[in-house]
């Protein structure tokens, strides 16, 4: 429930500013009859970075780049630009592919070959879409496949003979539940596709479809001898089975491609209730698949190797082949991860938590070649890196800082094959993003693609304090051209998820972006309740069957804490988020009368409701600890339209007409209820 749809995020920057004109007089000083002024030079060009991929001997960098404006929220259609580190002045190339009469074509999602002698990544440049392309490190790129799909998250497989792909085939509509999703007509529920892992021959250009057509795969692994693939894996639908997918191999070996029918797996109803050891033997055989397929002689037999009710991401391979690594913990949605590090067998066996008790949430691993796993973490509302030692258990801190690391909702870095160079994007509240390379926590910059680009909001302050048993982070923004003589208004903005959190990154236009309010004269507090990411699993469980009550404390002692030290006015404080944030906004008027203007994106007035009109209902059992068939006074007591007629807080709703996350019904719900009972709405 974390992300948002593009079109509604510029509402909010003007949002509260409306209800003032209407009587709530947010933006005013006492004296003033005007809110303050926007800034003059609003606009900025930022380049994002995304695909940064060190080679293994640590001497070129390879990465997308985009640009996008401040103000807008599109996006440049993305390059791939190639560093050679050799020469000390990071010299780059941007690498493009011909398509005829001196026209050229970008692409995406580079990725290195073992030795480092070979690039692969995807363009759009052939006439049938996208497709893999190959490049020497110096030399022209050449057409790999000729696919009818869509493709993503390449891999080279250690010998280097295959380069393999996620695709699905003929979808309905674009994969993933944040993506539009028109109101179905007919038999409905009879439209599930599946994600597959196809594989080209680098050789050959042969390609074949190597994962069965009834299992959506989410993210897969190459084992080092290059003859199985670990995938985190489900029935579909994929949108809503990601909460409940368990891990897989499937060994690459001649025969049709079957899928072992699970003899406890996930059902629709929720995840499996145990988390025991998992099942081994042999892989159990299906009938062969029907349909067209590229080449014969297909894979056999995905094998379950561990049955789990956490959420998992992220599957590693040890170097000898023998265990795989991941991460596990209570997470809300798909591609914004945290919590611990397990390890389990290869073959299925006793899973370990390697990470126990961890103040922080593990977001990304890579296991290095000298057996210790490297992991970055989200802690105490900034960023880490840390390794663990999976024969003793040590644990050790490497780095940490008050910023965010990766691109979008990865937080990976890349490393060479010494097991010490890196690459990654680094960004904060000060400094927009780029890219550094070197050894962690002594990097240099590689990339000055935003030297251009200065900060248009106040300065930002980590701020702590005790909630009942918890201590909680959070961060305060001041206003821009922030005077200490003056009192302010503030914004307080609860985060999406539930399990996410904020940390220091620098403006986007893609999203609920708090700075927008810094330029605009307001102080922006962003807390970290019971159920964000960066304390632990302990923490981040902190809300589970207790949505809106423990969260909200913590939210409102922090704003005393700001009161206390800070010159903002209690009387002009604005609530205002996205999702779990949205809901936030919709639960805090219903309890507190402390706002003086709200607005609700994209929120959920009524989880009884919601459980049966959302596309991803999965996630809610861990959460709510059954569904709402079987317990539904536990979604009740949650629920904001239960106590609507306490609201008196002026209230915009936002929302996208077809989101299938958080569906128009529950902001329309939530309004008509402010409308019925006489609160100012709209």
């Amino acid at each position: 429930m974390t992300r948002v749809l593009l079109s509604t995020t510029i509402a909010i920057s003007v949002a509260i500013g409306g209800l003032a004109v209407r009587g709530v007089a947010l933006c005013q000083e006492p004296s003033a009859s005007k809110e303050p002024a926007r800034p003059s030079d609003s606009r900025q060009v930022i380049h994002s970075f995304s695909h940064v991929s060190i080679a293994p001997d640590g001497q070129s960098v390879v990465w997308s780049q985009g640009e996008r404006g401040n103000d807008t929220a599109g996006n440049a259609e993305s390059a791939i630009f190639l560093a050679n580190l050799r020469s000390g002045t990071g010299q780059r190339q941007r690498i493009t592919v011909a398509v005829g009469k001196g026209r050229s074509a970008n692409g995406h999602d580079p990725v290195w070959s073992p030795d480092g002698s070979r690039l692969a990544f995807v363009s759009a440049a052939a006439k049938k879409g996208q497709q893999i392309y190959v490049m020497p490190r110096s030399g022209r790129p050449k057409q790999l496949t000729h696919l009818g799909f869509e493709i993503s998250a390449l891999r080279w497989s250690p010998d280097g003979k295959f380069i393999s792909y996620l695709f699905i085939e003929n979808p309905p509509r674009s994969a993933g539940p944040t993506s539009a999703v028109p109101t179905q007509t007919g038999v409905i529920g009879q439209t599930a596709f599946a994600q597959r892992i196809g594989i080209v021959e680098v050789a050959s250009g042969q390609t074949r479809k190597v994962s069965p057509p009834d299992l959506y795969v989410y993210e897969y692994a190459w084992s080092p001898d290059s003859r199985t693939l670990a995938a985190i894996a489900a029935h579909p639908p994929g949108d809503d089975n990601w909460y409940v997918a368990q891990l897989y191999t499937l060994a690459l070996q001649s025969g049709p491609t079957t899928s072992a029918p699970p003899t406890s797996g996930p059902s629709k109803s929720g995840p499996p209730t145990t988390s025991g050891p998992p099942t081994s033997g042999p892989p159990k055989s299906g009938p062969p698949t029907s349909g067209p397929q590229t080449l014969a002689g297909q894979s056999g037999a995905m094998q379950s190797i561990l049955k789990t009710s956490m959420q998992i991401a992220g599957p590693c391979w040890s170097p000898d082949g023998k265990s795989i690594a991941f991460i596990g913990g209570l997470m809300s949605d798909e591609g914004v991860i945290g919590g611990d590090v397990f390890c389990v067998p290869a073959t299925g066996g006793t899973l370990q938590n390697l990470t126990p008790g961890l103040k922080a949430s593990a977001a990304w691993l890579d296991w290095l070649p000298s057996g210790r796993i490297l992991f970055t973490e989200h802690v105490d509302g900034g960023s880490g890196i840390g390794s663990v030692d999976p024969a003793s258990g040590r644990v050790e801190s490497l780095w940490t800082a008050a910023e965010s690391i990766g691109a979008g909702f990865s937080n990976g870095i890349s490393v060479a094959r010494d097991g010490q160079t890196t690459a990654l994007v680094r960004q904060s509240f000060e400094r927009p993003p780029e890219i550094d390379v070197g050894p962690i926590g002594s990097w240099r910059p590689l990339t000055h693609a935003n030297a251009h680009v200065t900060p248009q909001w106040g300065k930002a302050q980590s701020l702590h304090w005790k909630s009942d048993a918890f201590t909680v982070q959070g961060w305060l923004l001041f206003p821009k051209d922030y005077d200490e003589k003056r009192r302010y208004p503030m914004v307080v903005m609860p985060h999406g998820g539930p399990a996410s959190l904020y940390k220091p990154s620098f403006a986007s236009s893609r999203f609920f972006h708090p700075t927008v309010f810094s330029q605009r004269g307001y102080f922006v507090f962003l807390p970290n309740p019971r159920g964000s990411y960066g304390q632990g699993e302990g923490f981040t469980r902190g809300n589970v069957k207790d949505f809106g009550h423990g969260d909200l404390r913590d939210i409102l002692s922090g704003i005393d804490e700001v009161l206390k030290t800070f010159p903002v006015d209690k009387d002009r404080l604005a609530i205002a988020g996205w999702s779990y944030g949205g809901y936030m906004t919709m639960w805090t008027v219903t309890q507190t009368h402390r706002f003086r203007a709200a607005v609700a994106g994209a929120g959920v007035a009524n989880w009884q409701s919601y459980y049966g009109e959302n596309g991803i209902d999965q996630w809610m059992i861990p959460y709510f600890g059954a569904s709402v068939y079987d317990d539904p006074a536990v979604y009740a007591k949650s629920s904001p339209i239960n106590f609507i007629k306490q609201v008196k807080t002026p209230t915009l709703v936002i929302v996208g007409e077809y989101d299938v996350e958080c569906p128009l019904p529950q902001s329309q719900e939530f309004w008509h209820g402010l409308k019925t009972c006489g609160v100012p709405t709209e």
